[in-house]
């Protein structure tokens, strides 16, 4: 089994060959190597940077594809702003709200800024 900044890797590899998420999205991954003697960092992310043309269907389409190809099919949590998405099961339920609570923060976003 991968570890968390593994399945990291692989999300950010799928992320960036997908040609929607590619032309309007960065994908890095975030957190720290551990110096030797250390066990590593608590926490391992992806940051999405979005630019014009970003779809959340798009991305949230984009993350239960990849994770249907994880052999254990990792919890995916998605944060934008105070807004936080956890992917579970990824039904079409699941699918829809993501994709809804993601369009909301945004307006909320652009309202805001």
């Amino acid at each position: 089994m991968e570890s968390g900044a593994g399945d990291l890797r692989s999300l950010q590899g799928w992320l960036r060959s997908d040609p929607d998420m590619r032309r309007t999205a960065v994908a890095e991954k975030e957190g720290s190597v551990p110096r030797p003697g250390e066990m590593g960092t608590a926490l391992d992310m992806l940051q999405l940077v979005t630019g014009n043309g970003w779809s959340a269907a798009s991305f949230v389409l984009a993350l239960v594809a990849w994770r249907r190809t994880r052999l254990q099919q990792p919890r995916v949590e998605i944060r934008r702003g105070a807004t936080v998405i956890v992917l579970t099961d990824c039904s079409d339920e699941e699918i829809e709200r993501a994709t809804r609570a993601l369009d909301a923060a945004a307006e909320d976003e652009d309202q805001a800024g």
